[in-house]
């Protein structure tokens, strides 16, 4: 069973996640939380294995319950998933930075708000593809990134392409397909890049392809 806890202060988004959450048979929502500090005691009480945050909250809001919760080894398996709306892109990068494995719009389709638990639940990243596209947009428009490229010289060719694909919100599927390769040497590709430069998760990878400037390359070439 996936124990979910919900945190965010309209009743109203979290009265309909809890409803199409409760449809399914292999999750269940533990609890609710109306802001960041009543979600940690929540999530300290009930152990969830995913946490849906919205990133604007009173008292404590998303990003600093993410940072909280990744800074806690008491948390240590639960997976913050942050929400957001389109209006509100500029905030995404600091939840990942914080420890956010993953984010999700507000007005996500059902069938994908069940689909995005599990997966976060088994430890993969979520990756909006059409907010990831819009961060994108606006990193390029923004000054050099202050992160070294250095850093991308441990990675392969191969490896430094399936980040790149990666970051910009693709599946290891729709990876596979762009390089011609079958999804297993895909996922594989990642997983030695996430290894090679020490990052979390999946998530991680997005700021490090921000902050190294390759989306920005692999945009231009």
């Amino acid at each position: 069973m996936i124990r979910v806890l919900l945190v965010d202060d309209q009743p109203l988004i979290r009265s309909g996640f809890r409803a199409l959450l409760g449809l399914e048979a292999d999750i269940e929502v533990v609890a609710e939380a109306g802001d960041g500090e009543e979600g940690l005691v929540l999530a300290a009480r009930h152990l969830p294995d995913v946490m849906l945050v919205d990133i604007r909250m009173p008292v404590l809001d998303g990003i600093a319950t993410t940072r909280r919760v990744a800074a806690d080894p008491a948390l240590a398996g639960v997976h913050v998933v942050v929400l957001t709306n389109y209006g509100m892109d500029e905030y995404v990068l600091d939840a990942l930075r914080a420890g956010a494995a993953g984010f999700l719009v507000k007005d996500i389709l059902p069938d994908d708000l069940v689909h995005a638990v599990r997966v976060a639940a088994r430890g993969d990243a979520l990756l909006a593809p059409a907010l990831t596209r819009r961060l994108i947009d606006r990193h390029l428009a923004q000054p050099p990134p202050a992160a070294p490229a250095a850093v991308l010289d441990r990675l392969t060719a191969r490896e430094r392409e399936a980040v790149a694909l990666a970051a910009r919100g693709l599946a290891n599927d729709e990876i596979a397909a762009r390089m011609v390769i079958s999804p297993l040497t895909a996922k594989t590709h990642v997983n030695r890049a996430m290894t090679k430069l020490h990052a979390r998760d999946r998530a991680q990878l997005v700021v490090l392809a921000y902050e190294s400037g390759l989306v920005t390359a692999h945009r231009q070439r």
